[in-house]
């Protein structure tokens, strides 16, 4: 069949596109051209078009699928027509503050600023979940949150919305925790929030989640692994993922170790509570970081970080495991890795999936790909 035929075909079908929910498109080069690597890989496993950037007003032949490069809220979703997760690769959430790390923890006390729509239940439901921590929406309810934390250890401050570990800080003491909370903008934290979180020593950080795509469902468990910035920065750096067919249900027993069997539980409960404290939240994309390391007491500590409700970090790998699962339909199970390198870096392999290799002007240079391991046995 020639190309154009089948662009022909996927025309009236349907086309896929990226949308950047605020009207910009992301702020850096990479995170451009990885979104419109992803928008490609989606339209081929649905046989759509790939129609780049959404472009407001203009007519699309057939099904318009989106893939937002964030969370997008159900006011977004209503004007998009938007009406469910077959409608786009990433999430819906009632409120702006839901798509981020915000959401999770409860308030310092029940007087502390909230956003419109915040639910204490969700906090309460999630219990032993969760790290020791709270969300603040003023700069002074986050200094009494991270007060009552240091009589613990140390605290991670966390803007709500840096992605991968950026901007993050620890503070050891009263005055280092005055000194980072005056380093954020009083204004971003009451729009959009901060966290402060126990630290953790050791620590290992698992993916767990879940990706649909049509007739396509396949959840994941897999570990993280952190790099250096070209500032020097410790952020993600890519994840080696376990993939299989179908629903959460699909991986009781895939854990080669206990820890893993209590992440994925910890995070299906998580998925769950939202669900059933936010109404109106849906997601075709799921994911969820799940932290185990030592408290300043010793003991392990395992609770979920945040979620993710938009293409991220383990994307590559994710649709990677989908073609395989297209391609294959009695494979079962696949592992596909991520990789993010700063720097000088090595040609990728000769089968890896490349999303970004070159010079970022912010990031500086930066190499991105996904390989799948040929040898997993299907069943």
């Amino acid at each position: 069949m020639s190309s154009a035929v089948l662009s022909a075909d996927a025309a009236v079908r349907g086309t896929v596109v990226a949308l950047a929910p605020d009207g910009s498109e992301p702020g850096c080069t990479h995170d451009r051209v990885t979104l419109a690597g992803f928008v490609r890989a989606i339209a081929r496993l649905k046989g759509y078009e790939d129609a780049g950037v959404y472009e407001p007003g203009r007519s699309y032949e057939g099904s318009v699928y989106f893939v937002p490069s964030d969370t997008i809220t159900s006011q977004q979703a209503a004007r998009l027509g938007i009406r469910g997760p077959s409608d786009l690769f990433g999430g819906v959430v009632p409120q702006p503050f839901m798509a981020t790390k915000a959401i999770s923890h409860s308030l310092v006390d029940p007087t502390a600023a909230s956003p419109r729509g915040w639910n204490p239940d969700f906090a309460a439901r999630l219990g032993d979940v969760l790290l020791d921590g709270h969300s603040a929406f003023s700069r002074d309810d986050a200094h009494r949150a991270g007060l009552r934390l240091l009589q613990k250890g140390p605290v991670r401050v966390k803007p709500v919305r840096g992605k991968g570990g950026a901007g993050q800080s620890v503070a050891r003491d009263a005055s280092e925790l005055q000194s980072v909370l005056q380093q954020l903008d009083a204004d971003e934290i009451e729009v959009h929030g901060v966290v402060l979180e126990e630290q953790l020593a050791d620590v290992r950080t698992f993916s767990v989640g879940q990706v649909q795509l049509d007739d396509l469902v396949a959840s994941y468990w897999g570990v993280q692994r952190l790099t250096r910035s070209n500032t020097g920065q410790e952020v993600f750096g890519g994840s080696d993922l376990t993939v299989v067919r179908g629903g959460f249900d699909a991986l009781l027993g895939q854990g080669p170790a206990p820890e893993f069997d209590h992440a994925i539980a910890q995070a299906r409960r998580y998925d769950e509570a939202a669900h059933a404290c936010f109404p109106g939240f849906f997601a075709s994309r799921r994911n969820y970081d799940v932290a185990l390391g030592h408290c300043t007491r010793g003991r392990w500590r395992s609770g979920v970080l945040e979620q993710s409700w938009r293409v991220g970090g383990a994307t590559g790998p994710e649709l990677a495991a989908l073609d395989v699962f297209r391609r294959e339909p009695a494979r079962k199970r696949v592992r596909a890795m991520g990789v993010e390198i700063f720097g000088d870096s090595p040609e990728p392999p000769p089968h890896a999936i490349v999303h970004y290799r070159g010079e970022d002007p912010k990031a500086g240079p930066l190499t991105k790909y996904t390989v799948v391991d040929p040898d997993v046995h299907p069943s």
